[in-house]
């Protein structure tokens, strides 16, 4: 931070690139959670001077349609789609998003085609991709994407094997200055948006902190439960059985996950005494939670439910409006700032990609 510069204007200095990219006030992206990401909250948080993303999970086209619909006439300013690369439609989505004229779609759920990724962009959209890995940063980059998002294992719902300060560490030196990354997993206060935007990041990710917004959707019983737990209660589901492997999820504990071990224990010993086959056992494991994330945030079905929350979910304190959850961490980042008592310069690094990024290797 120089001497003439406020610490706003510092903030808005190294997460340029991000605003820049979003279209945003601040460079702030809401995760795109599956029935918590819809029209309210994501027009709220973009409205609040963030960047909401829709979540279409397994919808269709006619119904990503309509809630894209929705969404611009509760917005005007910029939100994304995120998309399913292994939905069964995802063309027809992807055609969705070029004909409603959405102006950034994010891909998840494994390495997007770059035929898809060209489609997109020759619609019109900036396409921002997931980069678990430092060879799946640097091949996604080679595919055209415009932006990164790489997080952590404290994020909630599926996650991979490695922690969010990690990941920052590895990725961020190496692929930062050919593309914007915005960091997620474990976010839930100012200082630490600081920290990654001063490591290199453009932005972050946060999801598990807007699940209580005053605009979610969210069922009164689901936000209690995020606002009773610590961060020690949002836990990874387990595989019993190496033989019938399981996605990691974090959730927080209860009933439900307890029934999934049983779950596992009791397909697995069916297996062995030859009653189903291995095919069989895997779907069986699988299904188990179907339909329960829904369950937990639109019916309120806390004990068998699933309830998606990454470790963050320990700084969630009560149930606050969009922008007031915005403008708290914008505040505490500005405080840090302003704590230091004297001028920092911005990393080297940071202000050389801002006039020349680098190609990666």
């Amino acid at each position: 931070m120089t001497t003439t510069e406020t610490p706003r204007q510092h903030l808005d200095r190294l997460w340029a690139r991000g605003r820049a990219l979003l279209g945003t006030d601040t460079a702030i992206m809401g995760g795109a959670m599956s029935w918590v990401s819809e029209r309210h909250l994501v027009s709220a948080i973009s409205n609040a001077g963030g960047f909401g993303v829709l979540a279409c999970g397994s919808m269709g086209p006619d119904l990503l349609a309509a809630e894209i619909e929705a969404t611009q006439a509760l917005t005007a300013r910029p939100f994304g789609v995120n998309l399913i690369t292994m939905h069964p439609d995802l063309d027809a989505l992807m055609d969705v998003c070029r004909g409603l004229q959405v102006g950034h779609v994010v891909l998840a759920g494994g390495l997007p085609s770059g035929t898809a990724i060209r489609r997109l962009k020759d619609g019109g959209a900036r396409v921002l991709c997931f980069a678990p890995a430092m060879a799946l940063a640097r091949k996604l980059v080679k595919l055209g994407v415009d932006g990164l998002i790489i997080e952590g294992a404290e994020a909630g719902g599926h996650i991979g094997p490695v922690s969010t300060s990690v990941l920052a560490q590895e990725i961020l030196p190496e692929v930062g200055a050919a593309v914007p990354v915005f960091v997620a997993g474990g976010i839930g206060r100012g200082e630490a948006i600081l920290s990654y935007l001063e490591m290199g990041a453009s932005g972050v990710q946060l999801g598990t902190h807007f699940v209580c917004a005053t605009e979610s959707i969210a069922h009164p019983n689901f936000k209690a439960a995020f606002i009773k737990a610590n961060a020690r209660d949002a836990v990874p589901t387990v595989q019993v059985d190496p033989r019938f492997p399981v996605i990691p999820v974090r959730a927080l504990r209860n009933k439900g996950t307890e029934a999934f071990m049983e779950t596992q224990r009791a397909v697995i010993a069916r297996f062995q005494a030859g009653e189903i086959d291995q095919k069989s056992a895997q779907l069986e494991i699988e299904h188990f939670w179907a339909g329960a994330l829904r369950r937990a945030v639109i019916d309120g079905d806390i004990e068998s439910g699933s309830l998606m929350a990454g470790q963050s979910v320990g700084l969630v304190k009560e149930e606050q409006p969009t922008q007031v959850i915005i403008d708290t961490l914008i505040a505490q980042a500005e405080a840090a700032l302003t704590a230091r008592g004297q001028a920092t310069a911005a990393p080297a690094a940071a202000t050389d990609r801002a006039v020349a990024p680098e190609p990666v290797p």
